[in-house]
Formats: structure tokens, sequence, C-alpha cells
């Protein structure tokens, strides 16, 4: 437990960047989960869509430390990657 006042209000500030961080993460799952369900139905414009939709997502919260960029970086590569081979 956090003894001196600064170490309390460090633990309060810890908790509620920690909800949001959750619940942005929550959300990028979501617009993943849209995509590669696209995916698996074959439909490359459908697919297209959901990833020109989930691009800027995963982009505002990589800015906004909840997702590493590099991490982002990757994710979004690899559906790229996962709809262009629906194309061929």
């Amino acid at each position: 437990m956090a003894n001196s006042k600064q170490a309390r209000k460090r633990a309060r500030q810890a908790e509620k960047r920690r909800v949001l961080k959750s619940s942005q993460r929550s959300m990028v799952r979501t617009y993943i989960k849209r995509v590669i369900k696209a995916i698996g139905t074959g439909d490359h414009a459908k697919a297209m869509e959901e990833f020109k939709a989930a691009q800027p997502v995963i982009d505002r919260i990589a800015d906004k430390d909840v997702l590493s960029k590099k991490k982002a970086a990757r994710l979004k590569s690899r559906l790229n990657k996962r709809i262009k081979a629906l194309a061929a």
C-alpha cells in the first residue's frame, strides 16, 4: 500500500490510466477482429473497407502509447498481407 501522499496520488493516476487504456486496447482488438472476419468471408472489397477503418484507429492508439508504434506497424502489415493474399 502507498504510504506517502505522492505515492497515493501516483497509484490513483496509474489506476485511472489502466482503465482508460484497457478500453482503448479493447476497441483496437474489435477493429482487428472485424478485418479478420471480412478476410474470412473472402470478400476483398469488404476486407479493404474494414482495414481502412481500422488503420487510423490503430495509429491513434499507438500515438497515445497504448500500443507501441512497432506493434501497431506489425499489426497493420500482417493484416494488409492477408488482404493482398486474398486478392491474388
